[in-house]
């Protein structure tokens, strides 16, 4: 057990098994059809997922692709690994047995905004703040998509749908906030149809030990189209998308963040100095800059950052887990399940 918990100080596949055989995106290709709309983003996010995974040098067999309900949660049949369709918004839970109790397992977690934030919120939640050694990938269309187009937790204000024909009344979650307020130790934000971009921030998440959430704006061409249009637009994306590197300054190709009187604010970055413009640290234990950026895109679209907003290292639920069952057996010894169960008030029946 103590060379399970020394390794697990080291990054998120620390513990999987490597493959001695080159691989390639064909061999993350399953036998089934895939069963997405034409157009939809999700296309894309599975191109980019089978192309990069070969690059961790994973055995496939040590793999595992955990979804819930909804479009994105096809997922796992389309991957050439283990997977499992679960129930709506448990994905959190399912996945988080699996890697408290198998180390040498690479676990992913596939969701939608619906999924994720409604039913499965609290799921979410917990699986964030206990840290377990998981990465999350949410698809936010910021519909549903799969039900036919009812507003979600992630919709605007006003929006009209089959569910809210007069203009939706809730104020929508951000992600990225609720993620940070939860303590999570990895937050990243993306977009389906940077696939660039897109890797990258996968590639972050894939060395964090810990619980790692991607937010995947993600295009539904049938139920919300054009969603995120002014973050692919070529007239609008380089001066609205403010770039999140680590060590870099927050700009975009006309904007600028900088520390003003009341928190963070945009600014043209020809109107200030460079030594006044925000530099990003993703590794600042204390989470307050980095949910103060992720507010900036409120009202949404005028300035949007993108990439990863938080990347701190701090102790696991998986590696605390077997740390407490390490000291118990070496306190107690190892227990008996039988002794366990025939313990108390027990009988026989013949």
């Amino acid at each position: 057990m103590s060379d399970i918990v020394n390794g697990l100080n080291g990054r998120g596949l620390s513990l999987v098994p490597k493959s001695d055989a080159k691989q390639s995106m064909k061999d993350y290709k399953s036998d089934q059809e895939v069963r997405w709309c034409p157009g939809c983003g999700d296309y894309a996010i599975l191109a980019a997922v089978q192309s990069f995974v070969p690059e961790l040098g994973l055995k496939r067999e040590n793999m595992v692709f955990v979804s819930g309900i909804g479009c994105s949660s096809r997922f796992p049949y389309y991957m050439n690994t283990y997977g499992f369709h679960s129930i709506h918004g448990r994905a959190p839970a399912i996945a988080t047995g699996l890697a408290a109790s198998r180390p040498d397992l690479s676990v992913w977690v596939i969701t939608g905004d619906g999924d994720s934030l409604s039913i499965g919120g609290n799921h979410l939640i917990h699986a964030l703040r206990r840290n377990v050694n998981l990465n999350i990938l949410l698809f936010n269309n910021r519909i549903y998509g799969l039900t036919k187009g009812q507003y979600s937790p992630t919709s605007e204000i006003g929006k009209i749908t089959k569910s809210t024909p007069m203009g939706s009344l809730d104020k929508p979650f951000n992600p990225i906030s609720l993620a940070i307020g939860a303590e999570a130790s990895f937050v990243a934000r993306t977009i389906d149809s940077d696939r660039k971009h897109l890797q990258s921030v996968l590639r972050e998440a894939a060395e964090h030990r810990g619980t790692s959430l991607v937010e995947i704006y993600q295009n539904c061409n049938i139920f919300n189209d054009n969603a995120f249009e002014p973050l692919k637009d070529p007239a609008t994306r380089d001066d609205i998308t403010l770039r999140l590197e680590h060590g870099q300054p927050v700009v975009s190709a006309t904007k600028a963040v900088r520390r003003g009187p009341r928190g963070l604010e945009v600014v043209e970055r020809s109107s200030v100095a460079e030594d006044e413009i925000l530099v990003h640290d993703a590794h600042d234990p204390d989470p307050s800059t980095a949910f103060a950026l992720s507010r900036l895109d409120d009202p949404a679209f005028e300035h949007v950052p993108i990439g990863v907003f938080r990347n701190v290292d701090r102790p696991t639920y998986d590696e605390m887990m077997r740390e407490q069952l390490e000291t118990a057996v070496a306190a107690q010894g190892a227990g008996d399940l039988s002794d366990l169960l025939l313990s108390g008030d027990t009988w026989r029946i013949n």
